[in-house]
């Protein structure tokens, strides 16, 4: 476990209870106090590594909210986030979108063509 210098990529996720996704925000350390690592989009977090057990095992907790931490961005981490952030970009897109009989019933054959695809193997 090490501090936060300048120029580390650190991020956070989030999630409003456990039907929500996972909302990843990421950032950079650009400021080092004392007592704290200032980041890009302007959290300060306190530059003292805690166990953490949220996401990573090991986090550095936001100033004033001991209970928020952000983690030092590892390749997991990163494509954890683009998962997260595809489902959330289908999700939306079909929420907002209506569709016609037609793309219904193109999405329907679609649909019945995986399933005899998924019975033959």
């Amino acid at each position: 476990m090490r501090k936060l210098e300048i120029g580390d990529k650190v991020y956070n996720a989030r999630q409003n209870g456990f039907s929500d996704f996972v909302r990843y925000s990421f950032s950079e350390v650009v400021a080092l106090t004392k007592t704290l690592a200032v980041l890009k989009n302007g959290i300060k977090l306190y530059n003292e590594p805690r166990i953490s057990y949220i996401t990573e095992e090991v986090g550095y907790s936001v100033s004033r909210q001991r209970g928020l931490h952000w983690h030092l961005v590892s390749l997991e981490a990163i494509r954890k986030a683009q998962v997260e952030n595809e489902k959330i970009a289908a999700y939306d897109w079909f929420e907002g979108k209506e569709f016609s009989l037609e793309e219904k019933r193109f999405i329907y054959k679609q649909f019945k063509k995986l399933a005899v695809k998924e019975n033959k193997q």
